[in-house]
């Protein structure tokens, strides 16, 4: 077993000589492989004929792969193998036997179909820990329904509660379900081998879509259990803080965030109304989120006075949280992004990733391998069968 190269002599390097067998699809458990690739274990690709879809997801694409494909499969080995094939099988059995960790997230009742659901894979190796994703979880009416991002975050309620209260809901824009339900996995599998170097023996991981949509869903959730009222949508501000939200300035909009009283009343004096702080209607949190309708336009026909870059200044002197709604050329531009090293340097001109969000004795993990070519590193593994005739 070949260990990962990037991160040799790296506090991040804990990993190195962990081999993780991914047969994933799309984002989740490429993901979870794809963070256990940055932490140095090596990551075999099991791929079906044609390639994983997300191959396919552009435009746009560099190199031939989309850029979701890319930035989920860095640090990556390709295999090819038809898993319900029995030579096929065979090999992947064999994988398996060296394995320590293996993550799919096949379309329910797949594995049991392929039959290399848990107890199967643990029954060829006991020490390997199982990681299985689903979309609606492993038990319950649901448990066999197939999903995506979209439908989760629409059957969770995620999409109810976010946008604009004027507007339509609105599904929230990255796919945090997806990489959420990666995160997990990554949890629990790490749990799982600090467990195996106490037992000897795997563990069977299970998560799901839905599982992670609710658990971002659960402060929502709170709130009704404790008031019966269904949590509304605030666009960019927050059902309990006020102010705590976008204001148009004269030149673009400004996040500002007054989350207790004592930066309210910064604010308040700041805005030229220091009688904010003892107006019954404003004088604690609570009461300003209650009487929010109030408020808010008063501090929003100041706001739109001046430009946010005056109003910067202004709210970082007094200490006020404050931030612009930056595009995505201006934060890849501003000089905090480029300060913590969190884009990696890409081989690939074009290629613009970002790094694991993750610190060790202040070294970052770095761009490591491009994302495979399908199948491209067939001939590293032993394959075939022991009977099998050579070509």
């Amino acid at each position: 077993m070949q260990s990962n190269p990037l991160l040799k002599n790296s506090p991040l390097a804990a990993l190195n000589g962990i081999r993780v067998v991914e047969l994933g699809q799309n984002l989740a458990a490429p993901y979870a492989a794809a963070v256990f690739g940055d932490l140095g274990a090596e990551v075999i690709k099991v791929e079906k004929p044609g390639g994983d879809d997300a191959r396919g997801w552009g435009p746009p694409f560099v190199d031939g792969s989309s850029t979701s494909f890319h930035m989920m499969n860095r640090n990556k080995k390709s295999v090819v193998l038809s898993l319900d094939q029995p030579q096929d099988r065979a090999a992947f059995l064999r994988l398996i036997e060296s394995a320590d960790i293996f993550i799919h997230n096949l379309r329910p009742g797949v594995a049991q179909k392929l039959k290399i659901d848990g107890s199967d894979l643990i029954a060829v190796n006991p020490r390997l820990i199982y990681c299985s994703m689903s979309a609606f979880g492993h038990q319950g009416p649901l448990s066999a329904r197939p999903g995506y991002e979209p439908l989760l975050q629409a059957f969770s309620g995620l999409i109810s509660v976010n946008g604009d209260p004027n507007g339509p809901p609105s599904r929230v824009g990255p796919s945090i379900v997806d990489l959420g339900t990666g995160m997990w996995t990554v949890i629990g599998a790490l749990t799982a081998l600090l467990t195996r170097q106490q037992t000897g023996l795997g563990t069977i991981v299970e998560t799901s879509l839905f599982e992670t949509a609710l658990s971002w869903t659960g402060r929502h959730i709170a709130d009704y259990g404790a008031t019966g009222n269904i949590p509304p949508r605030v666009g960019t501000g927050h059902n309990s803080l006020t102010p705590y939200q976008a204001f148009d300035t004269k030149d673009g909009p400004l996040v500002i965030a007054a989350g207790n009283d004592r930066l309210f009343a910064k604010l308040a004096r700041l805005l030229g109304h220091p009688e904010w702080i003892d107006d019954p209607r404003f004088a604690t949190n609570a009461q300003r989120t209650r009487h929010r309708d109030d408020l808010l336009p008063l501090i929003a026909d100041i706001i739109a006075t001046e430009g946010f870059d005056s109003w910067i200044v202004k709210l970082e002197a007094e200490g006020v949280p404050c931030a612009p709604i930056h595009s995505i050329p201006q934060v890849l531009a501003h000089p905090q992004t480029k300060a913590l090293g969190m884009l990696l340097e890409s081989p690939i001109e074009s290629l613009v990733l970002t790094g694991l969000p993750l610190a060790l004795d202040k070294q970052r993990a770095g761009f490591g391998t491009v994302a495979p070519v399908l199948g491209s590193d067939q001939g590293e593994f032993d394959l075939r069968s022991p009977d099998d005739s050579a070509v």
